[in-house]
């Protein structure tokens, strides 16, 4: 198959990416590396750098006269929340209007879509700038699935570990960011007190999720993909084997997230089979 992957050069779409090219499909990926590296990079993929806002102008270059991929994973996105009460403006450019794009070019020409949620749209809509334009991103994708022809599935990550994830940076998570710490004797801080909870997720069992959406057509969906159980930060704190430092809360940041696997185990017979306390121990 002949697939479009955006954000395909940061940390999910490059474990995307190695599974498809592992499968035999042809893929393009176009990232404007904002977090993304060459050193991610998969043998036999073509790479474009630029940004999804610019979509149009990025297929015009690809050396397929009306290039026509078969199905498109949206990825690309600005994550992480804090930073998105800096600028929001560019939150909403890339992940509404970015993410607007993206749904226009697979609805004119009958591509399925299928968009990268967020955890976050259980903490509701405004408590952050990035949770809003993630929703608002969701909300085009199922107005135009209803209205305009659309093919296309939600699958929502799960505060998602693993291979390729930054380690350093303000757009790390906790999984990442501890881990390289533990390794460069670097403090672990808790922002409150430790009891926030979070389904973590690996991202193999996300990547195997979004390849059973594809091979079985399973559009018209929300799924919601994690373990289904969750852990406070001082658990894992306690997997680590470490006193972490506590520092002052931070603004807009959910209290607990919890999959809700039912769909997921149901249409695409999916359920998440790494453990966290396993990974990690394979880690430290």
């Amino acid at each position: 198959m002949q697939v479009l992957v955006t954000g395909g050069a940061g940390f999910i779409g490059t474990n995307l990416i190695k599974r498809l090219a592992a499968e035999g499909h042809t893929i393009v990926s176009i990232d404007n590396y904002s977090t993304g590296t060459q050193e991610n990079h998969i043998d036999g993929v073509q790479y474009i750098d630029g940004d999804i806002y610019d979509l149009m102008d990025h297929v015009a270059t690809l050396s397929t006269p009306c290039y026509q991929p078969d199905i498109v994973f949206h990825l690309a996105a600005i994550a992480r929340i804090q930073p998105s009460f800096k600028t929001p403006k560019d939150y909403i450019k890339t992940n509404f209007n970015g993410t607007y794009n993206i749904v226009q070019f697979c609805a004119s020409r009958g591509i399925p879509l299928v968009y990268a949620g967020s955890s976050s749209h259980h903490s509701g809509k405004f408590s952050n700038p990035y949770t809003f334009s993630k929703d608002m991103g969701e909300e085009i994708v199922e107005l135009y699935r209803k209205h305009f022809g659309l093919k296309s599935t939600t699958a929502r990550f799960y505060n998602v570990y693993g291979p390729y994830q930054l380690t350093e940076g303000g757009y790390t998570t906790l999984i990442g960011r501890w881990l390289h710490n533990i390794e460069n004797n670097i403090p672990c801080e808790i922002y409150g007190d430790g009891t926030k909870r979070r389904d973590f997720t690996h991202v193999d069992d996300i990547i195997e999720a979004l390849v059973k959406i594809m091979d079985r057509e399973k559009y018209g969906y929300i799924f919601e993909l994690g373990r289904g159980e969750n852990h406070s930060v001082l658990d894992v704190a306690k997997m680590c084997n470490i006193s972490p430092v506590f520092t002052d809360d931070k603004l807009g940041e959910a209290v607990i997230t919890l999959a809700d696997i039912g769909e997921a185990k149901v249409q695409l017979e999916w359920n998440a089979k790494i453990n966290l306390i396993d990974y990690i121990k394979g880690k430290l």
